[in-house]
């Protein structure tokens, strides 16, 4: 099994070359157009449409080959990935192009790439760090993608491919709960407080308030000049949310790697349309569905593929409500979790009792490798624990 892993370069481009980039990525976005128009809606099969339109879109867009078979795999592409949205495909922007190793080519001796244009091809030398460099050494990409970006500046996603190391064995499981109040809480006590970075996100929702308040009202300039500023923050939380979901997920790896544990975790899909059909506050609601827990899962999957971790998707049912202890429904207020078993009667931390139960069910699969038995046993437990008050210590 290989993996792919994309590293952003920023391309350092001379005046002469924009005018060449401008045209290349316009005649790409003109020859996916018009592929889209003139083939069946329906037909996503690239070999199909290729047979169909390839001289014709060729003629039209002006493109050279490679880069119009990228064009016609590309509109095969968003049409499936439409349809499956139940939508159609609408129009693409002059703003990326697909290119292979017969139309790119990297150099690590002065760190440059070499790009198909229309007419000829184009030396590029690559504005990067130690980190892009460390990951280029010694590589030989074979596939990349040329973005321009709203600030119109350009970036080469070059693809990677690599054979990730073996999957460790591992008997025990690191659960972990994810949160608002605490993003990430691990079976084995670690926290990643959200505190701090509730705060921060408060601030900018209360900046982007107060700029479209003012965008909307005062003077000609003023409402102008909130415009821009509100122009120049789009995205800053974005980029914060993203960075934090990152190093959250590298450490739990890097705990994970450390105690040669699998990881668990719950399986919140659907999570955010149930919980917004509860009565909340405005605030509450923002908070809850503004955090990306959906990119911090896509995060520690493609960490767990690279650094060769076991990662097991458990149903999050019963998970924060039932002691970790002995299986009895206690009662949750807040951050606080107590056990209403007289023979147990623990409590402590909410988030940690889920963490622990989260464990609990991911090493009952991570034998096997299969989650498709999780709910049932834990139901069990639970009502198990329920009909006897006096069970202790059997989920545990």
């Amino acid at each position: 099994m290989f993996q792919i892993l994309t590293v952003s370069c920023k391309l350092e481009v001379l005046p002469h070359q924009v005018e060449k980039l401008e045209a290349v990525l316009k005649a790409f976005a003109d020859c996916c157009e018009y592929v889209n128009k003139n083939t069946p809606e329906k037909l996503t099969n690239q070999i199909a449409v290729q047979s169909l339109c390839y001289q014709a879109a060729r003629a039209d867009s002006g493109l050279p080959a490679q880069l119009t078979i990228h064009a016609i795999r590309r509109v095969c592409a968003n049409r499936k990935t439409a349809k499956l949205k139940g939508k159609p495909v609408k129009k693409f922007a002059p703003t990326s192009a697909n290119y292979d190793s017969r139309s790119f080519s990297f150099r690590e001796e002065d760190w440059t790439v070499t790009l198909t244009m229309l007419k000829k091809r184009e030396r590029f030398k690559l504005h990067i760090g130690n980190y892009q460099r460390s990951l280029l050494k010694g590589q030989q990409p074979k596939a990349a993608v040329l973005v321009k970006r709203k600030d119109g500046s350009y970036y080469l996603q070059v693809q990677l491919e690599s054979e990730p190391p073996q999957i460790q064995a591992s008997e025990s499981v690191l659960g972990v709960d994810l949160g608002r109040t605490d993003i990430a809480v691990t079976s084995s006590g670690e926290k990643f407080s959200g505190k701090q970075i509730t705060q921060i996100r408060d601030r900018y929702s209360r900046v982007r308030a107060s700029l479209q308040k003012k965008a909307s009202k005062g003077t000609r300039s003023s409402r102008r000049r909130c415009r821009q500023i509100l122009q120049r923050l789009s995205g800053r939380e974005r980029r914060f949310q993203t960075l934090a979901n990152h190093v959250i997920s590298y450490q739990l790896m890097q705990t994970a790697l450390t105690s040669k544990q699998a990881i668990a975790l719950e399986d919140l899909t659907g999570i955010r349309e149930r919980t917004n059909e509860l009565p909340r506050s405005k605030t509450e609601r923002r908070r809850s569905n503004s955090w990306s827990f959906y990119q911090l899962r896509q995060f520690l999957f493609y960490k767990s593929i690279k650094f060769g971790v076991k990662l097991h998707f458990v149903d999050p049912r019963y998970t924060s409500k039932s002691c970790h202890c002995c299986g009895v429904v206690g009662n949750r207020q807040g951050k606080k979790f107590s056990c209403i078993n007289l023979a147990c009667g623990w409590v402590g931390d909410a988030d940690e009792n889920g963490s622990k139960n989260i464990s609990a069910l991911g090493a009952a699969i991570n034998p096997h490798g299969g989650s498709s038995t999780l709910f049932c046993s834990l139901q069990d437990v639970v009502l198990r624990a329920t009909e006897n008050p006096n069970l202790s210590r059997q989920a545990g």
